[in-house]
């Protein structure tokens, strides 16, 4: 069974508390040289609520995990994975 870490448990929290589908909520965790990084996926109709207007919503989450995980040690960060959201540069 794979080790649940404070921060993403705080991350699956938040997270599954914003998405109408909770279930359908997957952390994945990867650590380099820079830290770790957060992967999320969430289903389809719940990547703008996890997003927000802005990008706001996505912007305070990170905030909070960088937080979280200063009292571990850990320099983390989060990704949103949503191929299927246009990307416009």
């Amino acid at each position: 069974m794979s080790e649940i870490y404070k921060e993403q448990a705080f991350l699956e929290s938040i997270l599954s508390s914003l998405a109408s589908k909770p279930d359908e909520v997957k952390v994945n965790r990867t650590v380099d040289s820079m830290g770790v990084l957060y992967t999320v996926s969430v289903a389809k109709e719940d990547v703008a609520k996890i997003i927000g207007k802005g990008g706001e919503t996505a912007k305070s989450i990170r905030n909070l995990l960088r937080v979280v995980a200063y009292g571990t040690g850990v320099r983390a960060t989060m990704k949103i994975d949503a191929p299927y959201i246009e990307k416009h540069i």
